[in-house]
């Protein structure tokens, strides 16, 4: 229920927009920024990082083992892809599964974060820099020996990861992904 609770539509809201109506559609970080800026963007962030960190602490203080903690983490970024608020439709879900690393294995998401941040800085575009990240969650789990039941849940974060940026990959390929910084045309530029 926590990872389902739709951050981006509630500061949005709050703030007199919609992000399901602007730029992408899509309800997390970017595009809160897009349509409220700043300030909205960073408090969906970090309420979309506590949505996946909130579930995976309370079931470790609950003395659950590694196995439980994988599915905790697994319902908690299901909540976040497919919220039950917005009728199985939400956003990428790489906020909420920072916030489940950070619960589970802090070390593998610290290189993670490391990877993402260099391929912001060098690409300026958020969607590839996720993407990248994505691909290097499961080798950063298995090189950091956690349990075989994070790998699994690496692995298949990763692979939703990847599916829910399928219009991002395509406008990557095309090139028209937007950078951070770009504008959109206007008026006879707009083409």
């Amino acid at each position: 229920m926590i990872g389902s609770v739709p951050i981006g539509v509630l500061i949005g809201r709050a703030r007199g927009f919609d992000p399901r109506a602007v730029g992408s559609g899509n309800i997390g970080m970017t595009n809160v920024a897009r349509a409220g800026g700043k300030g909205p963007a960073a408090i969906t962030f970090a309420g979309d990082v506590l949505k996946g960190l909130v579930p995976v602490l309370a079931a470790r203080y609950a003395g659950f083992g590694h196995r439980e903690l994988a599915l905790v983490g697994f319902a908690a970024f299901i909540g976040a892809i497919s919220s039950i608020f917005l009728r199985f439709n939400g956003g990428r879900g790489v906020s909420a599964a920072l916030g489940i690393w950070l619960g589970l294995a802090p070390l593998p998401i610290l290189f993670v974060i490391g990877v993402f941040g260099a391929f912001l800085v060098t690409t300026r575009i958020v969607s590839l820099a996720s993407i990248i990240a994505a691909i290097a969650l499961p080798a950063a789990v298995a090189a950091a020996h956690c349990p075989h039941s994070y790998l699994l849940l690496a692995i298949v974060i990763s692979a939703l990861v990847l599916l829910r940026h399928h219009e991002n990959i395509r406008r990557l390929i095309d090139g028209t992904e937007p950078k951070i910084g770009d504008r959109k045309p206007t008026g006879s530029n707009a083409a």
